[in-house]
């Protein structure tokens, strides 16, 4: 099942989002990721475990977290 994953990365430099996008490329179920270095967001489409994404996308050594707002509209709905 296809869902949304959207996280907070901490990314200064374009060679942040190499190092995202390289980990995101590899990553099996990922349809698509979309990468906001100004905002630090990431988000994450494809049949994936948002925890997945969260532990492929801290294994490049940056800080990640899932972006509060969406995980807070999440519980809303729960």
């Amino acid at each position: 099942m296809a869902q949304t994953v959207v996280l907070k990365v901490g990314m200064s430099c374009e060679g942040c989002v190499g190092a995202v996008k390289r980990v995101l490329g590899k990553m099996e179920g990922v349809e698509s990721f979309d990468i906001d270095l100004k905002e630090q967001k990431v988000t994450v489409k494809g049949n994936v475990q948002p925890e997945a994404v969260l532990q492929t996308v801290s294994k490049t050594g940056k800080k990640t977290s899932f972006w509060e707002a969406e995980a807070k509209s999440a519980e809303a709905v729960a």
